[in-house]
């Protein structure tokens, strides 16, 4: 894949700021990470077709589930062409679409854009939005997400 590098680059640092989000006003206990192990096993998930879960319009894949770090998640999800995986909604917390491939059509509070791959979008908390394919391909892409405790 092109550009693999800056891919995961922009992963890295997606997936640290997600661990810095959240209100200013509310102090949460930090998590000690320090008494988890981390080793090589575990520190590296390389994409497995075994290892997806099947969805209605395609399947995903969770390279970091919310056990691992703290709530902090990266999962790819793969949409069949003109579908989506669900309708627009909104949560509390935010998240980032990040386009690995496809063509993505992107709905923000009741404004939609279409855009490709290398593309990111965010999705501020409590803020309809949604994503869906609007090409003739698969659409790819990552979710980076920090689910609250």
């Amino acid at each position: 894949m092109k550009n693999l590098n800056l891919i995961a680059a922009l992963s890295l640092f997606l997936f640290t700021i997600m661990g810095q989000t959240g209100n200013a006003q509310e102090k949460k206990e930090s998590v000690d990470l320090s008494e988890k192990e981390f080793t090589i096993e575990n520190c590296v998930n390389q994409f497995n077709m075994d290892g997806t879960i099947k969805t209605k319009v395609g399947y995903q894949y969770w390279f970091a589930d919310k056990e691992f770090i703290d709530g902090r998640t990266l999962k790819m999800s793969v949409v069949a062409p003109h579908q989506a995986t669900h309708p627009p909604h909104k949560h509390a917390v935010d998240e980032f679409f990040f386009v690995l491939e496809g063509t993505a059509k992107f709905y923000l509070d009741g404004k939609t854009t279409i855009a490709g791959a290398y593309t990111s979008f965010y999705c501020p908390s409590n803020v309809p939005h949604g994503i869906s394919n609007a090409g003739d391909t698969e659409l790819k892409y990552l979710v980076i997400k920090k689910y609250e405790d």
